[in-house]
């Protein structure tokens, strides 16, 4: 599915989603990714997705949420893989610009130190970079890069994007029980972002299935302290731990609304009964997806989310 949604974003409001990039092409393989582990880490940009094929299911995707009274607040690439890998991506967003709807790139930031990489970005409304650690041990534990990214260069990159970008920059952090959420590297964090003067830096903390057992968010006292870190330099700090809500829009089609969804966005089971109430479906489709390999279940902390079967969450921590 190369679009989704719109599903409600803590960012963005009404997100519909664009799925530039196939599972899963990326130059990291996060600890926490909730897509699953990267089986080939790559880092020059190539072709994927042809821009006018992206622009044709944007516009279907666009028709059907009008049609059905839902409201779209931005077209967001938020693919199962690093956006900016799509070589084709700034000829995309130049296509879609004649839809009328604000733009926006959430990227790892992994090769924003690539020139083309920043022009291309530059053409977005919002961009939103991740920034998790700035000590090359702990970046190297969390987000697992590929062999030939240096910390140091992307830094760099995003300091010279963050300078010149007229359009509105977020930084996002995801805080790791244990990994990355000292006080030493929550505040090397916080001093590099004050360098970059984000309009917002969002505080993350895993809420869905993760790619590896274990990853956990850190205690709330934990949390609050890294909150309190990172807002004595910067202007405006929300956190990413409450959980989305169930505002899922129905395009029409509840098997493959529910199937496009879940394959970016792991949804909780009482989304999915929320969706289906206001599609108008019953519960035996979740079963049946189920019973056809399509849908999977699994529980994370202390919640049931429904994934899209995808060959490369075969790994998928089902805890």
């Amino acid at each position: 599915m190369i679009t989704f949604g719109p599903v409600p974003s803590r960012r963005l409001g009404r997100s519909l989603g664009i799925n530039n990039i196939p599972p899963k092409s990326c130059s990291y393989s996060c600890l926490y990714c909730q897509v699953g582990p990267t089986q080939q880490k790559e880092i020059a940009p190539r072709p994927f997705y042809a821009p006018e094929a992206i622009k044709q299911a944007v516009i279907q995707q666009v028709e059907s949420v009008s049609s059905s009274g839902e409201q779209i607040d931005y077209l967001t690439f938020v693919p199962d893989g690093e956006p900016t890998l799509d070589s084709k991506l700034g000829e995309t967003i130049e296509l879609l610009r004649p839809l009328g709807y604000k733009i926006a790139v959430i990227s790892n930031a992994s090769l924003v130190w690539k020139t083309d990489v920043q022009h291309v970005l530059h053409k977005a409304d919002w961009v939103s970079l991740k920034v998790d650690a700035t000590d090359d041990t702990t970046w190297r534990h969390i987000n697992r890069p590929h062999k030939d990214l240096r910390l140091g260069r992307m830094l760099d990159g995003i300091k010279s994007f963050a300078n010149d970008y007229q359009g509105t920059l977020a930084t996002e952090t995801m805080l790791a029980q244990g990994i990355n959420d000292s006080v030493a590297s929550v505040t090397s964090v916080a001093d590099f972002l004050e360098q970059l003067v984000p309009a917002t830096a969002y505080l993350a903390v895993p809420t869905r299935p993760t790619s590896e057992t274990g990853i956990v968010p850190p205690a709330e006292r934990v949390i609050n302290q890294a909150y309190q870190i990172l807002s004595d330099r910067l202007p405006r700090v929300e956190l990413l731990i409450g959980y989305e809500g169930n505002a899922f829009a129905f395009t029409g089609n509840a098997e493959e609304d529910l199937l496009s969804i879940t394959a970016v966005h792991p949804m909780r089971e009482e989304a999915v009964k929320a969706y289906l109430l206001k599609a108008g479906v019953d519960w035996e489709l979740v079963l049946r997806l189920i019973e056809e390999g399509k849908l999977q279940k699994s529980e994370y902390q202390g919640s049931q989310f429904y994934l899209r079967c995808l060959p490369n969450r075969q790994k998928l921590a089902l805890i």
